[in-house]
């Protein structure tokens, strides 16, 4: 019989589900997180529950929070189940299912609700997954974007702020009003350098307010930047489904993932922090390389097979990396021209690191699809393929196998797979970017989108070889201008 997922239930679930092997009750609250997606409940949310497991940490758990229409929504879901969540680990060899009990609350939709609970002493980290594009980044700059009418309208009535950052900055001003220490803010979006990231808007915002309280959090505010990792699909109804038919639980928010994780973390928390080392987390220094690696080869891995795998129809990631065109593509790309772009890192292999990407991908319990890794990519590619392409320029080595790849999302953003089957580009930036591929493959020479190529768009070696990729799509067709890659030397 299945059950509403709640606490009164707990007790009675299947041995087949994991329960928290900790008295709820001993909880108390030490984390605000902002944006309770399906990413933080399966990575952040499932270690703290691990350390709540050893009896550890009790003054460490979750608040939830946010400002967005969908963070409404999933207050909505959660509060009658009493903020747990079950967590299905979908792993090839047999699925497992854990329920989450790491948050204990979640504030109302509401930013005045949300400034007052960041003022509570107990509160000594905000956490934050906002998304990659929510750090208002100026695309020419690449600084914080005071200009963007979102922050405008937070300046002009800065007590009464709608957006994370106008809602952290009066917090810290509250805080520091009252001689309450600072708390914590650590990004936990997949980024480069989140922490750095995170503390150019908050910085930023404050500036445009005030320089005085601008200095006080540069000087007193610690933003450790951190590498996360745990490929999470959405939840619909099929994971619903699942999780009714398999476990007997109905829970109106699930989340499945796949059974890996990863957290490296820059141990600077001036107001303390939980013990993750003990549940996994790695806490390091300076967490950049961990942050390159993953950057490179596992995000950059992702962009690489999306557009070939959308150009030869495959809807799944596993699906893809089953066709041996692909499969052997994403290889020798990434052995040839991404592995070699990342610093060493002490006792890390990354041959082995790719290996275990590789498999990731090829994990059909996942069900990823192609359509998700596509989306946004005038957002991605310039964050995991074209840095690799600068660097391995600056140092004059080979970058056929990505201009290659910058070709194929190119002939997707045309429109159309091999078979003439009509594709949706989902991008902001759709209608340039659909201009930029019909100009690429016109019987002119092929050329790239100034402002989203940067220094690229007029380096003479890059526009050669994407010129040369290009040509080649026209003539050969993806299928044979991908073998031509893969047996070439």
């Amino acid at each position: 019989m299945t059950k509403k997922l709640d606490m009164t239930v707990l007790s009675t679930l299947p041995d087949t589900i994991a329960t928290p092997a900790f008295d709820r009750s001993t909880l108390s609250a030490g984390i605000l997180h902002i944006g309770v997606g399906n990413f933080h409940r399966a990575h952040q949310a499932v270690y703290l529950n691990r350390l709540f497991e050893r009896g550890e940490g009790l003054d460490w758990a979750i608040v939830g929070a946010g400002l967005m229409p969908y963070d409404r929504a999933m207050r909505d879901r959660l509060h009658p189940q009493d903020w747990l969540t079950t967590v299905v680990e979908l792993d090839p060899g047999g699925l497992s299912a854990q329920v989450c009990a790491s948050m204990i609350d979640f504030v109302d939709v509401d930013p005045p609700a949300l400034i007052d609970r960041l003022c509570q002493p107990d509160i000594r980290i905000v956490s934050l997954t906002i998304t990659e594009g929510g750090y208002f980044v100026d695309p020419t700059t690449g600084g914080f974007d005071v200009s963007h009418p979102e922050i405008l309208a937070d300046l002009e009535n800065p007590e009464k702020p709608s957006t994370v950052f106008g809602v952290l900055y009066a917090a810290l001003a509250r805080r520091r009003a009252t001689q309450m220490a600072p708390f914590t803010v650590m990004s936990c979006d997949n980024l480069p350098e989140n922490g750095l990231m995170a503390r150019q808007a908050v910085v930023g915002y404050a500036r445009a307010v005030s320089a005085k309280q601008a200095d006080w959090i540069e000087e007193n505010v610690a933003f450790p930047s951190g590498m996360v990792d745990c490929i999470t699909p959405a939840t619909g109804e099929r994971e619903r489904a699942l999780i009714r038919e398999t476990f007997d639980i109905e829970d109106a928010a699930p989340v499945v993932c796949e059974p890996f994780r990863q957290w490296v973390l820059e141990d600077n928390f001036p107001s303390g922090r939980p013990a993750l080392e003990k549940v996994g987390v790695e806490f390091v220094s300076d967490v950049a390389p961990y942050e390159l690696m993953k950057l490179r080869i596992l995000n950059g891995g992702h962009a690489a097979i999306a557009y070939v795998g959308a150009l030869r129809g495959h809807h799944f990631v596993h699906e893809a990396m089953t066709d041996p065109l692909i499969r052997a593509y994403l290889n020798k790309l990434e052995s040839e021209e991404i592995l070699p772009t990342v610093p060493e890192i002490p006792g890390v292999s990354f041959q082995t690191y790719l290996a275990t990407v590789m498999d990731r991908f090829s994990n059909a319990a996942v069900g990823d699809t192609i359509s998700r890794l596509c989306l946004d990519g005038s957002n991605r590619q310039p964050k995991f393929i074209l840095p690799v392409i600068l660097d391995r320029l600056d140092n004059s080595l080979n970058i056929s196998g990505l201009a290659l790849e910058t070709a194929l999302w190119c002939r997707y953003c045309l429109g159309s797979d091999e078979a003439g089957r009509e594709i949706l580009l989902e991008d902001e930036n759709a209608d340039s970017l659909k201009a930029w591929a019909k100009s690429a493959f016109s019987d002119s020479t092929a050329t790239v989108w100034p402002e989203l190529f940067g220094p690229l768009a007029t380096n003479t070696v890059f526009l050669a070889e994407f010129e040369k990729a290009a040509d080649k799509l026209q003539r050969l067709g993806v299928t044979d201008t991908l073998a031509d890659y893969v047996s070439g030397p």
